[in-house]
């Protein structure tokens, strides 16, 4: 008789029965498929039920699609704004044509503009009728070019044409002068009744302003390059005969450019 605590070996029919018990049973793929897509599909929410509904898109008679009208967009525009100084010597004639600056400043460019006495400036500001993104600069450098000494005809220029510019530099830059030699410079600049800026400007198509020991000049990249050589020429002392013949080259090589 086997002791009570020796393991009983199950038999090799009972081992059969519980292999065939524990064996799964067939089934089909479409039923895997199905049990799994309901197993991993969401249950419904109300917001998705309001998504389905503002999705539908209506169609016409003739099979057109009908969309709800867009929203009203407003683009906000960034204000900005410029301060021009002017020098103290200018605020006089600044008031004196202040009503032919502005009129360019307003209606070409759309600009808001003020005369500012107390911190002697011209202030500007874009506006939302503004719609070229340069016009700030354009009408800073109208000012600044007013300011310089140009003339108002020929300040506004720079309105109308992108391809012209301002240059200045002093005497000094080109040769230490002082005293009489300064002012016997700046006399061979100008010459006798103006007589000498007027042929450089004519020849070269610029407009040139003597502001002290200060040269400043209006024109376009190539005509600024030939005033300068010709204003650099006389500060260096060359006779303003053999500047006026320099002149008459380049003039009759622009004519013959063109």
């Amino acid at each position: 008789m086997p002791a009570p605590t020796a393991l009983i070996r199950p038999s090799i029919e009972s081992v059969m029965e519980l292999a065939v018990a524990n064996q799964p049973t067939p089934m089909d793929e479409d039923d895997e498929l199905l049990i799994d897509a309901t197993a991993s599909a969401p249950a419904p929410t109300p917001n998705a039920k309001v998504l389905v509904d503002s999705s539908v898109v209506h169609l016409d008679e003739e099979g057109r699609p009908q969309f709800a009208p867009a929203a009203e967009f407003t683009s906000v525009k960034k204000v900005e704004t410029r301060k021009v100084p002017v020098p103290p010597h200018r605020m006089t004639p600044l008031k004196g044509a202040w009503s032919k600056i502005y009129p360019p400043l307003v209606d070409h460019l759309k600009l808001q503009v003020r005369m500012n006495i107390k911190d002697k400036a011209v202030e500007l500001r874009s506006s939302k009728h503004t719609t070229d993104a340069s016009a700030l600069q354009k009408g800073a450098d109208f000012i600044r070019a007013f300011s310089f000494g140009f003339d108002v005809d020929d300040a506004i220029a720079l309105l109308r044409l992108d391809d012209l510019y301002i240059e200045t530099f002093e005497i000094k830059d080109v040769k230490t002068l002082s005293g009489d030699h300064l002012s016997r410079a700046i006399g061979r600049i100008a010459g006798k009744d103006g007589k000498t800026k007027f042929a450089i400007e004519n020849a070269t198509r610029t407009r040139v302003v003597l502001a002290d020991s200060k040269i400043h000049i209006l024109g376009g990249f190539q005509n600024i390059r030939i005033a300068r050589e010709a204003v650099v020429s006389l500060i260096l002392g060359s006779p303003p005969g053999k500047v006026y013949g320099n002149l008459r080259t380049i003039a009759a090589r622009q004519k013959e450019r063109f």
